[in-house]
């Protein structure tokens, strides 16, 4: 859910390699297999017209499960 909240907060940047890693605040998360699966979950993607954030990162962005997910866990 951090994760999560990172990207909602637009602090989170995203690799465009086929297994996009996460990065928040400019630092690499910890937990790859979480963000891969975030990603392949469909639930963060590479913000719409996204800009280069760093050399081959791109501004990351919930997708609407991603924002259903964090509203569940807010409103619980």
């Amino acid at each position: 859910m951090a994760m999560l909240k990172a990207v909602a907060q637009q602090r989170a940047q995203m690799s465009t390699s086929c297994e996009p890693d996460l990065f928040i605040d400019g630092f690499a998360c910890c937990d790859q297999m979480t963000a891969h699966a975030l990603a392949r979950g469909g639930y963060v993607r590479p913000a719409a017209g996204a800009t280069t954030a760093a050399p081959g990162l791109v501004v990351a962005e919930l997708t609407e499960a991603g924002v259903a997910a964090l509203s569940v866990t807010v409103a619980a």
